[in-house]
């Protein structure tokens, strides 16, 4: 930015950036946003992007202070973010420990260090790839240009604030009254949805303020390539399949999610062929070298150091075993590069698929066990959930010139809160609805723990599995959005059209008034109606959890 717009005012120092003021209501924000995207990731199996949300989250609440920065502003809501995807990371990959084995002994501290690791990794590799991929390649970083510009062409009036907090308060009554009175029922298998049962698919909407906005942040294009693929899943393969007698409906059981999960993970590989090979020298050459540890964000000169005690945390502690816990680390240290090269070009971060590929290295170690399998999922999900979030931040900040070491400290204290909370959200939801709630048609449907599950547990038909990791990694490599594809392959399609509702609502919406669309109300108001329901959804559930009650 060669010159600064009217009306936009910009740091002067250091201090100005990165206050006291800002990181508690970094704080209070990465805690509560925390808490919803725990929610959001277990209910829903999606994660958008926080960035718009707390842009204007923390505009609103600097400005009630007094006079504010658009930079301070921008370090505050990068507190805010860090802890959503250290929260998506853990909800993608720990539940898989009850589906595979519901009676499982979860050690509370063994799960926090997995978390804790997972983000002190996060936190290092962003140091040290930030350059790279913000300056040196100018990856475009669409959420992150797009909080910057909703920075700065501001908040006239508090109009954008009042919308946004107006439809969160209309999302909460609504779950209120949906899940807290249970006025709005649906059949048992799936709480709160309407439907029937046809050709052996539940072809129904889920009532989900949530879900609907889920798929107008997404848009029409993703959003319609994963509807494909549920009815790739759903009608191709459970219904007509079956119908053709190609196979029985047990086996067509076992092909559609491990379809689902091969699209996922062949998405994984591609993003290796074509995104990181190909530029590996450049990206990893010069990490390591003596002057990228001293000239970085800060002197990371001590991370070799601290990577050792965490192997060695991750050995002893969380009894992974020293070849699985270095794997791990290494792991970390490519897919965090993968995660950053995927959202900067495509603004999608398949964290869980990053994790599964570094357990299944992890997998050669000898008497690797199946919780600790899914430890090293989860570390490598958190670390890659976190980065990926957290290069948004940067590009933003490389917009708005923030001074970069105000955001990483900024991200890691969010970081730090969101290991905490997301911790504590998990373990709350764990004991008010029990082991048994999660899975496939279950109240928290986790899919992406589903696919961590399979990888550790067995692929149900082994076949179909290769059959979409070859297609996964071509369609990726050719610029097919493969990733939501497999999604909607997965998922139940109850779900899948709750979604394409929101993304068809965008179509019109962008046809019928572009210029509206254009200002981003819609994404304002759908950013509302998710954390409404995600918020009020993690209450219901910690107010249950204190009572000891359980949910029928």
């Amino acid at each position: 930015m060669s010159e600064e717009p009217k009306g936009i005012k910009y740091a002067k120092s250091f201090n100005e950036q990165l206050t006291i003021r800002g990181v508690l209501i970094g704080c209070v924000g990465a805690a509560v946003l925390t808490m919803s995207s725990m929610y959001v990731a277990l209910k829903l199996g999606a994660l958008p992007w926080p960035i718009i949300f707390v842009a204007l989250v923390s505009m609103a609440f600097l400005k009630l202070f007094g006079k504010t920065n658009i930079n301070e502003i921008n370090v505050t809501h990068t507190i805010m973010s860090a802890g959503a995807m250290t929260a998506g990371g853990l909800a993608f990959t720990l539940p898989a420990i009850f589906m595979l084995d519901p009676s499982a002994n979860v050690n509370l501290l063994k799960i926090f260090m997995v978390t804790l690791g997972g983000v002190i990794l996060g936190l290092i590799f962003t140091a040290l790839i930030r350059k790279y991929f913000v300056e040196t390649k100018q990856l475009p970083y669409p959420m992150g240009q797009a909080a910057a510009e909703t920075l700065i062409v501001g908040d006239e009036g508090g109009k954008k604030s009042a919308t946004l907090f107006i439809s969160l308060g209309a999302a909460a009554l609504f779950t209120f009254f949906r899940d807290a009175w249970v006025l709005i029922t649906g059949r048992e298998a799936v709480p709160a949805a309407v439907g029937t049962m046809s050709g052996g698919v539940w072809v129904g909407v889920w009532l989900s303020p949530m879900l609907v906005s889920v798929g107008y942040i997404i848009g029409p294009v993703f959003i319609g390539v994963w509807f494909l693929g549920a009815l790739i899943g759903d009608f191709g393969i459970q219904s007509i399949g079956v119908a053709a007698g190609f196979w029985d409906i047990d086996a067509a059981a076992a092909i559609k999610p491990s379809l689902g999960i091969g699209l996922m993970v062949g998405t994984g590989v591609g993003i290796i062929v074509k995104g990181i090979l190909p530029k590996a020298k450049e990206i990893f050459g010069p990490m390591f070298s003596r002057s990228a540890m001293e000239n970085s964000l800060v002197d990371l000169r001590w991370s070799p150091i601290v990577m050792v005690l965490l192997a060695v945390v991750f050995t002893t502690v969380c009894q992974m075993g020293a070849i699985a816990s270095i794997i791990t680390i290494l792991g970390v240290w490519l897919a965090t590069s993968m995660s950053a090269q995927c959202v900067g070009q495509s603004g999608i971060n398949p964290m869980e698929v990053f994790g599964i590929i570094v357990l299944l290295a992890a997998k050669v170690a000898p008497s690797l066990g199946q919780v600790e399998a899914v430890y090293v999922a989860a570390i490598v999900a958190i670390a890659c959930g976190l980065a990926g979030d957290v290069m948004n931040d940067f590009k933003a900040g490389y917009v708005l010139k923030t001074n970069p070491k105000a955001q990483w400290i900024g991200e890691s204290v969010g970081g730090l809160i969101g290991a905490l909370v997301a911790v504590g959200a998990f373990y709350a939801m764990l004991s008010a609805y029990g082991p048994e709630a999660f899975g496939p048609d279950r109240m928290f449907i986790a899919p992406q723990a589903g696919m961590v599950a399979a990888m550790v547990g067995g692929i149900p038909h082994v076949v179909s599995f290769w059959i979409g990791l070859a297609a996964g990694c071509v369609l990726y490599v050719v610029n097919f959005p493969v990733m939501t594809l497999g999604l909607g392959v997965y998922l139940p399609f109850y779900l899948s059209l709750t979604a394409f509702i929101g993304g068809a609502l965008r179509f019109v919406v962008q046809k019928a008034a572009p210029a509206w669309d254009g200002k981003g109300t819609g994404v304002i108001i759908a950013s509302g109606l998710l954390g409404g329901e995600a918020v009020l959804g993690v209450i219901i559930a910690i107010v249950q959890a204190a009572m000891g009650m359980t949910v029928m």
